[in-house]
């Protein structure tokens, strides 16, 4: 009787035959192969199909039965299992064609398949008793082995196996449900308010400079209600206190800030903010969507997408590069759309000499040199400062207070202050009245799709955003002007300038946090990193988009797995603005999310104790980095506490503090050229690097290789300096190089630790230098010094054995 029970779960015994012709147990697995198979590829845009990456399936592990499982009902109705017996038929099992055919009809691949079997045969072989179902089907095998007429045969365990699979794998029996949620070939359906009304699209298209912001601020202001997204705190301030200027009540809406026109807290009719703050749930009359070229931007350009199609007002005006027209325009398609095209040309003309700088002498006023590395600006302003000039400083990590003053000491005609030193920070958010552009590099770390760090040229997009800087409209200079710091640089920078901007080819999504809910609700034993990997894995976009990356995600969820949080809070968590690049701001989203799951708000006091407030102003460059993180760690709280008010309670006395610690910065900004000084005084000789920089000593030893391929093989002299000096480039020119050879004693004395720094800091002059050499080798010859090298010694007795002769 017990055998009757289970016959359609077995195959006959020539399982190769009824696999051909069907049969009970293959008609069972057939419309699940079917289904499975369908379901185990995915569907690309284009209507082709490909298999999902299995490799980010992590098995769910499961225990083997143990011995305090009861009685095992198996063996009482047959007999207790032969181990080694039952091992030889589970590998038999393994190495049928068959059964891997099956196996991938039900979305098994070779990977899943291997993982599947070694996990089935280790709960198998480990547990103390298996269910009584799979015991009798075991058993018949083991008893039916090498007999004529067989009992059962290995091909009957691969029920008891698929199901084992499905366990461990659990996204194998959801996987049509899981490609629909991360379906995103239809963003535009996301928005229902958006698509209830019909919008105008107005597209203002020029260069920086060109009135094309100007003239959809002047539309923003108009109208009875409206909304700016930029992509700044920067620019969203100067449009909030335009706007109130105007006598136009706005708001300001940061990550980090709300800050209400009327003193009541009453909502105002107009928001400036921050573009991943805007509301697609709120109607408007106008919306201002800012640097829409920025919509295909890797990580953060999913908040342009979503601006453009979810914002709910009856005009939307599009600022940005030309570039980005096409795209915008089949975007608009797909929503049924129409949109309007504004082009605007510069207001002012803009030159591109034909004369390299080459020294910090020829400096006038009004110019910007413009870097790419903290330790380039560091090493300028300090060799400016030697020469008797003040330069302002501005670059991406100081905060917001901090650019905005120096910025304005830059642009005070009455402050001595005229020349500025920046990043390619200054591109965007700052009005600056700068004459001439100068750029110190036309070669910029990038990170690259896979997350790494690279060396290449800036694009012609990047080049004129920052050329455009130069001779601003209303400014006091008429027209601007731009060149490199470098002779070698100036013409591959007319190339760049001349070629056109590379078209906006996509847009960026991002999975939403109702996404990742209804994914962790398939798949609960998953972590929030795997789920994201298995979302992007299965997602399905359309030529028009695709995924932005997601590596700072889930670094931020990788360091927070083993906190105990719910989803929501979790996701909150790993969206969070931070830099990963910045160890005591890791550390301290670290200290918030562990005290968050205790439970315990934090408190004031608590995070004043963990960031040892009150602080000094920094007295080296190290300080001044800490300082600037702490201020990126209050940024984090107040984040925090706009979407956990109740566990971060303290914004207001968080937010004071953070003025202050903005004043801070700024005294140590003015006197960074002191703050150098003491860094290097600190620094073992020869040691060129100031500061840990964003970007490693890698990139100056690849700078110089790529240099050397880009103008000829430079002596072994010249690029040993490259190399010893990071964000200082070799020599360039001919009097260069007939310098570097005249001191080529010198160096060997010392000249690549001492005098490069000198040099570097412009304590020293390459006159003073030549001087110095020659005094020293006149006082060497006439034994002022007598602990000389032996070498000198040598050199010296054989050219006074030469003489003699």
């Amino acid at each position: 009787m017990r055998r009757c029970a289970w016959p359609l779960l077995r195959l006959p015994s020539r399982a190769g035959l009824v696999l051909r012709h069907g049969g009970a147990a293959a008609a069972r697995l057939r419309p699940a192969a079917a289904s499975s198979s369908s379901s185990s590829s995915s569907v690309g845009g284009d209507g082709s199909s490909r298999a999902p990456d299995t490799s980010l399936f992590v098995p769910v592990p499961l225990k083997p039965v143990g011995d305090a499982a009861g009685e095992d009902v198996g063996a009482e109705l047959t007999r207790p299992l032969d181990k080694g017996e039952v091992l030889k038929n589970l590998n038999k099992f393994y190495k049928r064609k068959e059964i891997q055919r099956l196996g991938a009809e039900n979305g098994l691949d070779a990977r899943l398949f291997h993982q599947a079997f070694i996990s089935f045969r280790k709960y198998i072989m480990e547990s103390s008793s298996v269910s009584a179902d799979l015991h009798i089907i075991l058993n018949d095998i083991c008893c039916g082995a090498g007999k004529v007429c067989l009992l059962g045969h290995v091909d009957d365990l691969f029920p008891f196996f698929l199901r084992h699979a499905k366990q461990i794998f659990p996204m194998l029996d959801c996987m049509d449900d899981l490609r629909k949620i991360s379906d995103l070939r239809l963003p535009p359906n996301w928005y229902p308010d958006a698509r209830a009304i019909q919008r105008k699209i107005i597209f203002h298209a020029g260069p920086t400079n060109s009135g094309k912001t100007y003239h959809a601020i002047q539309r923003f202001l108009s109208a009875k209600s409206g909304i700016y997204c930029g992509p700044l705190k920067l620019l969203a301030h100067e449009i909030f206190q335009k706007s109130n200027d105007a006598n136009v009540p706005c708001d300001l809406v940061t990550g980090e800030e709300r800050v209400y026109a009327n003193e009541d807290a009453r909502q105002a009719p107009h928001i400036a903010c921050t573009i991943e703050m805007c509301s697609t749930n709120t109607p408007y009359e106008v919306a201002v969507i800012d640097e829409i070229q920025m919509i295909r931007d890797p990580a953060r350009g999913w908040a342009w997408t979503r601006a453009l199609l979810g914002l709910c007002a009856e005009e939307i005006h599009v600022c940005g590069e030309a570039a980005a027209i096409d795209l915008v325009t089949e975007l608009m398609y797909t929503t049924g759309e129409e949109i309007e095209v504004r082009n605007y040309k510069r207001l002012t003309p803009l030159t591109v000499l034909d004369y390299a700088l080459e020294s910090l002498d020829n400096l006038r006023p009004g110019d910007c040199i413009v870097c790419f590395s903290k330790n380039d600006i560091y090493s300028i302003s300090r060799q400016i400062e030697a020469r008797g000039l003040e330069c302002a400083v501005i670059y991406g990590s100081l905060p917001p207070g901090t650019k905005l003053e120096q910025a304005k000491k830059f642009n005070d005609p009455d402050d001595p202050c005229k020349i500025l030193v920046a990043t390619d920070a200054i591109g965007m958010g700052l009005n600056l009245c700068i004459k001439r552009i100068i750029f110190n590099s036309i070669v910029k770390p990038t990170i690259n799709e896979k997350g790494e760090k690279e060396i290449d040229s800036i694009t012609t997009s990047q080049a004129l955003q920052i050329a455009g800087r130069a001779g601003r409209y209303g400014s006091s200079f008429k027209q601007g002007e731009v060149t490199t710091m470098h002779r070698d640089d100036l013409v591959q920078l007319k190339e760049i300038l001349s070629e056109s901007v590379r078209p906006v080819k996509a847009a960026g999504l991002h999975p939403t946090p109702e996404q990742i809910e209804m994914f962790a609700y398939h798949l609960p034993d998953a972590t929030l990193s795997n789920l994201i990997d298995i979302f992007v894995s299965l997602s399905q976009v359309d030529g028009l988009y695709f995924v932005c990356n997601i590596d700072d995600f889930k670094f931020l969820a990788d360091m927070i797995q083993h906190i105990p949080l719910n989803l929501r809070s979790r996701y909150v968590f790993c969206t969070a603005p931070l830099n990963r690049k910045e160890p005591f701001v890791c550390t301290t989203l670290l200290k918030f999310a562990r005290q968050f799951s205790r439970n315990e708000p934090l408190t004031f006091d608590w995070l004043c104790r963990h960031t040892k407030w009150p602080l000094a102003a920094p007295k080296n460059i190290k300080e001044l980095v800490h300082l600037e993180a702490v201020h990126d760690v209050f940024d984090l709280y107040l984040w925090l506490s706009y979407r956990f008010m109740d566990m971060f309670p303290d914004a207001v006395l968080v937010r004071d503090i953070q003025k202050k610690l903005d004043d801070i910065i700024q005294v140590g900004v003015c006197n960074i050229t002191k703050l150098i000084r003491a860094s290097q005084s600190t620094v073992a000789p020869g040691t060129a690097e100031v500061v840990s920089e964003d970007f490693p000593l890698s990139r100056t030893t690849r700078d110089t290789r790529v240099a050397s391929g880009r103008h000829g093989a430079k002596s072994a002299e010249a690029l040993s300096i490259a190399v010893e000096v990071p964000g200082e480039r070799r020599a360039k020119n001919l009097k260069a190089y007939r310098s570097a050879t005249r001191q080529e004693d010198l160096k060997s004395h010392g000249r690549g630790s001492l005098a490069n720094r000198l040099l570097r800091e412009g304590l020293l002059t390459q006159e003073m230098l030549r001087q110095l050499e020659s005094e020293w080798h006149n006082q060497h010859r006439n034994g002022r010094y007598g602990l000389g090298s032996k070498r000198d010694d040598q050199n010296s007795s054989k050219e006074t054995g030469k003489k003699k002769k």
